[in-house]
């Protein structure tokens, strides 16, 4: 049976609509290739040595083996189940993302900056010809607010200069304006020129004309188009954002209602533009009598929960001990959501009536949670065979990470 609409009509929508694909794949390239880091360790610049992810490491295991876990909130069970892989962690691979921060964590004069700077890229390239430096580094400079600009472009440049790495990340805190982000791609083109480094870009998101512009428009969402291919994540200021709302300093915290609206418009700002969405920091941190430290612990492994559960996989740690609940949550989180998403992806796979109608959109998330489980060694090959999930290549696929990227931004998005 012939249809009844003409052959032409379906040459006009293919005339009208082909540029507008392909400028959608261009702008939503997908989710990148390489894997996400659980967090970001911020370390002011001056605290930065040789051998910082081994200390921070070492740091954590003396705290966990000193106070021992409190009740975290957690099953019991799994905790007991991820705390051995937990502590090979925190041996092996303690810090997946540093940042040298030259910014608010960075208290010395700016007489001192040029030579800290400088000290904490000699350190990582230290670290990274003796095969110890995290997998993923770089460094926050100052905003680009007239009085911090000079000063922190010209730490960026003596910082990259000496890094002697082939790809940094560059994170631009206290972003108030869409021009802010252009004007620093020229920035970021220039740093990367003269030092033959692949630079992607974080932006904070810490002020409220970062999220709604003065003309009404949702100042992130042009922000993250601007920035385009470089931009790898939104990252949540927790409290110079509460602050700037006149939020009391009693209740300045990752989860005020506040801070879940702004996360919520970062999360939808990056959906499918391959940039990630991440959660801010806690500023209790665990330190002092073991009372204090499990109510830091406690306090940290509800917020990192809460934020995997709300689909925000990386967070900020600013102390060596709050990586014992970064990953204990995460381990845990990780594995619980381990059979489900495998006896999913499997009848997805099979075609089989398993009680739940999962479409590509659900199979692409269900593999996107493995595989995170599996970047961050929550989970093993085995343990994803063993409850009936796809091989590695499938969940590559189902997930749509392409192949054979190396991780830089051009992997991440195609031309154009």
């Amino acid at each position: 049976m012939n249809g009844a609409l003409p052959e032409e009509l379906y040459a006009e929508l293919d005339r009208r609509l082909t540029p507008t694909d392909a400028l959608r794949l261009a702008r939503y390239p997908g989710e990148w290739p390489e894997r996400q880091p659980v967090h970001t360790c911020y370390v002011p610049a001056d605290a930065v040595v040789p051998g910082l992810a081994g200390e921070w490491g070492a740091a954590a295991l003396d705290a966990l083996d000193e106070h021992g876990l409190p009740d975290l909130g957690l099953d019991p069970e799994l905790v007991e189940q991820v705390l051995p892989r937990v502590r090979a962690k925190l041996a092996d691979e303690p810090i997946e993302d540093l940042r040298v921060d030259a910014e608010d964590g960075y208290r010395r004069s700016a007489d001192h900056e040029d030579d800290d700077v400088l000290a904490a890229a000699a350190a990582l390239a230290a670290d990274a010809a003796a095969g110890t430096a995290p997998p993923s580094v770089g460094i926050r400079g100052k905003s680009l607010e007239a009085p911090t600009r000079r000063r922190g472009v010209r730490s960026l440049d003596l910082f990259l200069g000496a890094l002697d790495r082939g790809r940094a990340v560059v994170t631009l805190p206290k972003v108030t304006d869409v021009e802010q982000v252009r004007a620093f791609l020229t920035v970021l083109d220039a740093l990367q020129a003269a030092h033959g480094v692949s630079l992607d870009l974080e932006l904070q998101v810490e002020t409220p004309q970062a999220v709604l512009g003065a003309d009404g428009t949702a100042a992130l969402a042009r922000m993250v188009h601007i920035a385009g291919p470089r931009l790898i994540g939104l990252h949540y200021g927790t409290y110079d954002y509460s602050a700037a709302l006149g939020i009391a300093a009693e209740y300045q915290a990752s989860n005020h209602p506040a801070a879940d609206f702004a996360k919520n418009l970062m999360q939808v700002a990056v959906a499918g533009t391959g940039a990630h969405a991440v959660d801010g920091s806690t500023n209790v941190l665990p330190v002092g009598d073991r009372d204090r430290v499990h109510h830091a612990w406690q306090l940290h492994a509800h917020l990192v929960r809460r934020a995997l559960v709300r689909g925000l996989y990386q967070g900020w740690d600013l102390h060596p001990a709050q990586l014992v609940t970064r990953y204990v949550a995460t381990y845990a989180f990780f594995r619980a959501a381990l059979p489900a998403a495998c006896a999913r992806l499997a009848a997805y796979l099979d075609r089989v009536d398993a009680g739940v109608l999962d479409e590509p959109a659900t199979a692409r998330a269900l593999a996107g949670v493995v595989l995170r489980g599996l970047d961050c060694g929550a989970v093993d090959d085995a343990d994803v065979r063993a409850s009936g999930g796809p091989e590695r290549a499938d969940l590559d696929s189902l997930a749509g990470r392409r192949p054979g990227g190396t991780g830089g931004a051009a992997d991440r998005r195609p031309a154009g």
